[in-house]
């Protein structure tokens, strides 16, 4: 019966300490330059809080689906900083 205590601890730990480390996504796209891209990086930044507010309000009990959905929040926003940059190569 201990191990699988220590195991549910454990594994509680690693879910909020890896909420914790989470940081969010930038907004690093010139408005100026590309406003629709600038403003998708926004809304996943509005994703990415509201998906930190339901883990809150549900403890981080969410079996790392929550996490997994602001992990990919994060590559989100770094596909649109990409293609920012692939826009701005063209331009010149």
């Amino acid at each position: 019966m201990k191990p699988r205590i220590l195991a549910a601890l454990f594994g509680s730990l690693l879910v909020i300490g890896g909420a914790a480390v989470a940081q969010a996504p930038k907004t690093n796209v010139s408005g100026a330059r590309h406003p629709n891209l600038k403003a998708a990086q926004q809304l996943s930044l509005q994703a990415f809080e509201k998906v930190k507010a339901a883990q809150t309000a549900n403890e981080f009990d969410m079996a790392g689906h929550a996490q997994k959905a602001k992990d990919l929040l994060d590559q989100v926003n770094s596909e649109l900083k990409l293609a920012a940059q692939t826009a701005n190569k063209k331009a010149k």
